[in-house]
């Protein structure tokens, strides 16, 4: 049992927590301060009793992981930061949800210290726990004393809004079939959400759910009773099989007038009613004044033995590098995401190799995962078609950690925020693929990995309306513009062999950002003037009339690239007009070269240029003035049908050519 001045202490520095919430919403008149009152309790317990990190090393990579999925819940993450040492002052906390602060409105990952993930959007936290956990269990298989190297918890703090997104169940079915034991969900059940009571929306029995999903669940009753949440904190981390899930029963905007009212979700509390709950705290202090004491505890409860922990990890890895040299070496590169070394060599392709992109993807998947042993990835259940296995490793399981294959189940949601939760963990580069029409579901989660900068792959096949019977259900048209759209996302579609493995080198060198490679279904011939090296620049000459200058220019991206080619021909032969073709494989990386090469590339006036792409023509009127595309939904046929039907061959392209020359 704690003694009287233990709990005092618990009581004073839970007090402490609730009041710098207070005065962090009522002086930005913003924010979320309900569910943070209420759960202060359980996430005290967590941070000062076991949460393993150190705040003057807060990349470490073995610390115990926090994702806040509940991600308004900023205002709690932030005074747990300020108490525990994490250089957050309280000079930052005056600032919350203003312009340029370190306390933005949701927390986001690379701004401030010690936040491990970027949330906000419900339930993707979930899912980049998931990952995190996933990241753990693999690498510690992937070593030789694996669990010296990696051997820490992943804890998330989740609400009812959370588990009401889909992508939630998709995290938690994973979780529980990959027996995720290490992976501990603090849900904070306190019956509210921004509109009402959750009886408005949600009668399920949360329990059961996670029962039935493989997870081992624990309840506490009272979410102020501090001694039950350490019991189910302590019991949840002696799991050996599955993860755990910790039903915390709480009253939001505790201590408000209004607790237990959906009124102190999303509003500051009046100053008035924020006293009143100060008084219910017994926190007798100004605003934003926090007692010493509480300083100490947080200082010798948490930063200590965070500190301590972290030299004995350091003390022990000098070891480990005189015991397993090779392995150490390979650590270092991981967790520093060096990847060049683990390059393949780009083969000699047969000249008249005709072959889909997807193909050349899965054949460079192959030779990388051979010499990468950190390279891990898979597919939302569609690999065969993908070709995103890694050959030679078993699929990743509670069975076979060591796997790095990953089946991912028909869940693209979960899948990429997954990854995302994986390169947050550090230690392994990641890959996921999908339909690229499916592109749609993944889209939230890869807004995600833009704005945390992380360098995630996207392996989206199945390009255009040449999928043919499948049909417009699974015929991309808009996707590839929702993508270029997206800020920090680099888009690779290749035209050929050679540019694919061009686009995988390049999409391995991007480390502050996501890629995206778009890739064929159906096959394209090997072009004689590709270039791997170019595609890096984005775009490049890959056919010019011999002896003539150009008067007009085609630019194509992906299979278009050869249709583009063969009406330039066309062009020439039947009309003596002369066309350069440019392959653009990705505007993203062509707007980053100097004006110089731009201006090299794209040497003929903008009238005279020509755009082509299966795909929705939004955004190619930035490059040429007349736009060859698709701008309605595709139809399902035999793909050489499909194609004739919306005019895509070189006798149609050539003739819409030189109908608008005519114009």
């Amino acid at each position: 049992m704690k003694d009287d001045l233990a709990r005092k202490m618990d009581n004073l520095s839970i007090g402490a927590i609730r009041a710098l919430v207070l005065d962090q919403t009522g002086k930005a008149n913003s924010g979320h301060p309900g569910m943070p009152l209420d759960v202060a309790p359980a996430t005290y317990c967590l941070w000062r009793y076991f949460l393993t990190s150190d705040p003057a090393n807060p990349d470490w990579i073995n610390r115990d992981r926090f994702v806040l999925s509940a991600g308004h819940c900023s205002a709690l993450l932030y005074s747990l930061l300020h108490l525990c040492g994490y250089g957050l002052s309280m000079d930052d906390l005056k600032s919350f949800r203003q312009t340029d602060s370190l306390t933005p409105g949701h927390p986001e990952y690379g701004k401030t210290k010690g936040v491990d993930a970027t949330a906000g959007p419900l339930g993707q936290g979930i899912a980049q726990a998931v990952g995190m956990a996933i990241a753990e269990k693999a690498l510690q298989a992937q070593y030789v004393e694996g669990k010296r190297l990696f051997n820490h918890y992943t804890y998330c703090l989740c609400g009812d809004g959370c588990l009401q997104e889909g992508i939630s169940q998709e995290a938690i079915s994973m979780a529980g079939h990959m027996r995720l034991n290490k992976l501990i969900l603090i849900y904070d059940a306190n019956q509210s959400t921004l509109d009402g009571p959750t009886t408005d929306t949600m009668t399920e029995n949360v329990k059961t759910r996670f029962l039935a999903s493989e997870w081992n669940v624990l309840e506490v009753a009272d979410g102020n009773d501090v001694a039950s949440l350490i019991s189910a904190i302590e019991n949840a981390r002696k799991s050996a099989v599955f993860p755990t899930m910790i039903l915390v029963h709480s009253v939001i905007g505790f201590g408000s007038q209004n607790a237990g009212s959906h009124k102190t979700h999303g509003s500051p509390l009046a100053k008035d009613d924020a006293e009143h709950a100060k008084f219910v705290y017994d926190y007798n202090y100004p605003e934003f004044t926090v007692p010493d004491l509480v300083y100490q505890n947080f200082r010798e409860g948490f930063a200590e033995r965070g500190a301590k922990a972290r030299l004995a990890y350091e003390e022990d890895l000098k070891k480990y590098a005189v015991e397993h040299p090779e392995d150490y070496a390979r650590y270092l590169d991981a967790i520093n995401g060096e990847v060049e070394k683990y390059l393949p060599e780009i083969p000699t392709f047969d000249e008249n190799l005709k072959e889909a992109t997807r193909v050349s993807s899965g054949n460079f998947i192959a030779a990388w995962g051979k010499k990468c042993p950190f390279a891990m990835g898979g597919s939302a259940d569609v690999a065969g078609s993908t070709k995103t296995t890694i050959p030679g490793t078993p699929a990743f399981s509670s069975e076979h950690p060591e796997g790095r294959d990953i089946r991912f189940g028909i869940r693209e949601f979960a899948m990429t925020a997954v990854q995302n939760g994986m390169l947050l963990h550090g230690g392994l580069r990641t890959f996921v693929g999908t339909f690229f029409v499916f592109s749609d579901y993944c889209k939230a989660a890869i807004r995600m990995a833009a704005l945390e900068d992380l360098p995630a792959i996207y392996v989206f096949t199945h390009d255009s309306i040449a999928v043919g019977e499948d049909g417009p259900t699974h015929e991309p048209i808009e996707q590839l513009a929702a993508l270029r759209a997206t800020p920090n996302v680099t888009v690779f579609r290749p035209a050929d062999a050679k540019e694919t493995w061009g686009a995988w080198e390049a999409a391995l060198a991007n480390k502050k950002g996501p890629s995206a490679l778009i890739l064929t279904r159906q096959n394209v011939p090997l072009l004689a003037s590709s270039d791997p090296e170019s595609v890096k620049k984005g775009a490049y000459s890959v056919y010019r009339p011999r002896h003539h200058r150009p008067k007009y220019q085609i630019l194509a991206t992906g299979s278009e690239v050869s249709l583009a080619l063969d009406a330039a021909k066309i062009l020439e032969k039947k009309y003596k007009i002369r066309l350069e073709v440019i392959s653009m494989p990705s505007l993203e990386c062509f707007e980053a070269q100097t004006p110089e090469y731009k201006e090299k590339i794209l040497h003929l006036p903008y009238e005279k240029r020509f755009s082509l792409e299966m795909a929705a023509t939004y955004g190619w009127g930035k490059y040429a003035k007349h736009n060859i595309g698709l701008d309605v939904f595709g139809k399902s046929g035999k793909s050489s049908e499909v194609l004739k039907a919306f005019g895509f061959t070189a006798e149609d392209i050539a003739e819409r050519i030189l109908i608008s020359l005519k114009k």
